[in-house]
């Protein structure tokens, strides 16, 4: 995992997440999921670029499961958009980057 993104937990979602005031991206995977894996190179690059603009975020639903299960996650992976603590987008699936960025508003 790239330096400029940050692991969270259950424990700290509310800290590093909820009370952040600007755009967060939280990828909610899975170690044994395929294309959570494919997509983890993506979120790193993501993090790296908008370093400063974004905080960009992982968190393992199987050992973190309240927040997978407060925000409804049932596929993964799935990647939430925060901006002022609000959930702004959930975007489920494998998508390209420009989706990811995008959704940032960056």
């Amino acid at each position: 995992m790239s330096d400029s993104v940050t692991h969270i937990t259950d424990a700290n979602f509310q800290t590093e997440v909820l009370e952040n005031q600007g755009p967060v991206l939280v990828d909610a995977y899975a170690e044994w999921c395929g294309p959570c894996k494919a997509l983890s190179p993506i979120i790193d690059s993501i993090g790296e670029e908008l370093e400063g603009q974004a905080k960009v975020t992982k968190i393992d639903i199987d050992q973190n499961p309240e927040v997978a299960s407060k925000f409804g996650i049932t596929s993964i992976p799935t990647v939430l958009i925060f901006d002022q603590g609000e959930l702004k987008e959930t975007l489920v699936g494998l998508r390209p980057k420009g989706d990811y960025v995008a959704a940032l508003g960056a």
